[in-house]
């Protein structure tokens, strides 16, 4: 699984992504522990895995912000908390793990963004694109990994209270998938894998992927 990149030092920066209840953090860990296995059999530092927004103080912070079921926030609001929260990820995080060779795995990226606050929050697309790739896009993953479920059914699998964005209901979800499907169709480095089936087959699906761009 080794790429060009891995040989000249640097690690490689994976996405998942998809709408609430897709299994992407179960997916994440589960691409976690292969790379693990991976990096320890080529004697490289394990993968290092963060969420987005957050991982940082800063990120944590914010994050607490806008999930915070009280908070009043516009979309356009929340695309320039999140760029800057994915900015200071980017910045104290993913870069310096890139240039020790380790790789990244993180849940949530522009795609999220693109979808929720952009698509569903009727935002121009290719402006937020531009802002997000403007501000935040350096280091840009090798590879985002969206894991489509049909809303319906992510919800039913949703355990607990929803969130300030959660709560927004499953019409709101509906256009976050068809967000989700804009940025595979438009974005190089988005592809999808269907997140039906058990929790193996949908790992087999997303390694197929990663692999297929190794």
């Amino acid at each position: 699984m080794n790429t060009p990149q891995q040989e000249r030092g640097r690690g490689r920066f994976f996405v998942l992504d998809g709408i609430d209840g897709c299994g992407k953090s179960t997916q994440a860990h589960r691409l976690l522990e292969a790379l693990s296995q991976s990096a320890e059999a080529a004697g490289r530092m394990g993968p290092l895995h963060l969420r987005e927004p957050g991982s940082t103080a800063l990120g944590e912070r914010l994050r607490e912000l806008l999930l915070d079921g009280e908070a009043e926030i516009g979309p356009p609001s929340e695309v320039l908390l999140f760029a800057s929260a994915r900015r200071q990820l980017l910045t104290e995080l993913v870069a310096p793990a890139l240039a020790e060779g380790r790789d990244v795995v993180c849940e949530r990226f522009h795609p999220a963004t693109l979808s929720y606050q952009a698509h569903a929050g009727a935002l121009d697309f290719d402006e937020v694109l531009a802002l997000l790739t403007t501000w935040a896009g350096d280091p840009t993953p090798d590879l985002c990994v969206v894991i489509e479920v049909d809303p319906d059914r992510a919800a039913s699998r949703r355990g607990g209270d929803d969130d300030r964005i959660e709560a927004r209901g499953l019409e709101y979800q509906r256009n976050v998938a068809e967000g989700f499907r804009r940025c595979v169709d438009e974005i190089s480095w988005v592809v999808s894998v269907d997140g039906e089936g058990s929790v193996d087959e949908v790992a087999a699906r997303v390694m197929q992927e990663v692999e297929r761009g190794a």
